[in-house]
């Protein structure tokens, strides 16, 4: 059994340090998104997901595994893109059920017009502020985390 972390742990230091970074950086990327292009960081994700997707649709439970967002959660957010004409819901054929969640043309157009705030957004916030040799580090470190094994 692994020995009980303190409050001067060096692990705890770097948690805390990644949590406020993380925080920081989403908040700048919310407000820049939101003064910029009238648009919220989690609308954005959505839209970049699909657009990412073949052929640009997901199903909905697919999508909230990506934004890793509730079932429920998603289906609101998709609701509300969906009123703004940027995605749209389409019935699986081989799942009467199942429904995809796909970008429209709309959606695709303000992907795009939104991309260059949140991409300089990404570059000011985290990119350019380290070096090149610590962007592969960090890459190494959050590849791993992010595997399942």
């Amino acid at each position: 059994m692994p020995a009980p972390i303190s409050r001067h742990d060096r692990r705890l230091r770097a948690w805390t340090a990644f949590l406020r970074a993380h925080a920081r950086i989403v908040r700048a990327l919310e407000q820049e998104l939101g003064d910029e292009q009238d648009m919220a960081l989690t609308d954005y994700d959505v839209l970049v997901q699909l657009a990412r997707a073949e052929p640009r649709r997901l199903r909905m439970s697919e999508l909230a595994d990506r934004l890793l967002l509730s079932r429920s959660g998603v289906t609101r957010l998709v609701d509300r893109l969906e009123a703004s004409g940027l995605v749209e819901r389409v019935s699986c054929d081989d799942d009467r059920r199942g429904q995809w969640a796909a970008l429209t043309p709309a959606g695709e157009e303000r992907l795009r017009r939104a991309a260059p705030t949140h991409l300089r957004g990404v570059a000011a916030h985290f990119l350019d502020r380290l070096s090149p040799d610590e962007l592969a580090v960090v890459e190494r470190i959050f590849t791993r985390l992010e595997d399942k094994g």
